[in-house]
């Protein structure tokens, strides 16, 4: 497919700011599967800025905002072609996993506070692993099964929450899913990074109709080579998916994320549209 992406976000505060300092995570990348043909940020009011990867290789506009204003406007919009999903299953064993790349895959390992497992699933995963199945094996059984016990439900948690939480309430949004997905992998040795991005709900739309589309978040898990899947949906991420960032979890992929001086409190809008064009 051939995919337009425009996406607008930003803060409405309840006075006058004098000053805002803000980083922008909201421009697809060229990968695996995903080819991007044009992408551009506007701010408004017009800010000083400035682009540069970060130590995750996302592409990022760091921008500031001297003149006194009461709203913040950031308008991402990209045109990516995206490819179908790969379909060979990974045959790394345990002994090989053990031995990847630590340069690569070791920060993937890490259990931060927002994907730690509660102490059962942790055990669900460990148990797989004991019964002698094989890293993909196990990693596929354990995305279904996050799939299968947390339904996703809007509004069940927020930004902050950690994936205990949604475990335990077996509710949450995909970010929640995702991080249990991460911890669980991570629990038992297998390199998994967080992954935001777009996705085109309407599997299949016509060409020329807008969307309304959504940020959404699925992983990677790591078996001589990346392998993505979305467990909210219980798929591989396929010619409706756009990555742009990657990272350990959510706190390292904030679309928007910034300070500012002058109102007491600020309100964040989110809007964003898929258009097919091919």
């Amino acid at each position: 497919m051939q995919l337009r992406i425009d996406h607008v976000t930003g803060f409405e505060y309840d006075g006058l700011v004098s000053a805002s300092y803000n980083e922008a995570r909201m421009t697809p990348q060229s990968a695996a599967r995903q080819t991007v043909t044009h992408a551009g940020v506007e701010v408004s009011p017009h800010p000083w800025a400035q682009s540069y990867r970060d130590y995750w290789g996302t592409l990022v506009t760091a921008f500031e905002v001297l003149a006194p204003h009461r709203e913040l406007t950031v308008t991402a919009t990209s045109m990516v072609r995206t490819e179908p999903p790969a379909t060979a299953l990974p045959t790394t064993t345990w002994a090989e996993l053990a031995d990847a790349p630590g340069a690569d895959v070791a920060e993937f390992l890490t259990l931060t506070d927002r994907v730690r497992p509660p102490a059962d699933l942790a055990d669900l995963a460990t148990g797989l692993v004991a019964d002698g199945a094989a890293p993909h094996e196990v990693a596929t059984e354990l995305l279904r099964l996050v799939h299968d016990e947390v339904t996703y439900l809007p509004g069940a948690t927020d930004v902050h929450a950690e994936a205990a939480t949604a475990w335990r309430q077996r509710s949450g949004v995909c970010q929640d899913i995702a991080h249990l997905a991460l911890g669980a992998l991570r629990a038992v040795g297998i390199p998994s990074r967080y992954v935001s991005g777009y996705l085109l709900p309407n599997p299949d739309p016509l060409v020329g109709e807008e969307t309304h589309g959504e940020s959404h978040a699925w992983l990677e898990w790591w078996a001589d080579g990346w392998h993505a899947f979305d467990p909210t949906n219980d798929l591989v991420p396929g010619e409706r998916h756009v990555m742009v960032a990657a990272g350990r979890d959510y706190a390292d992929v904030r679309p928007l994320s910034g300070i500012y001086t002058g109102a007491a409190t600020s309100r964040m809008f989110v809007d964003v549209r898929i258009t097919r064009l091919g």
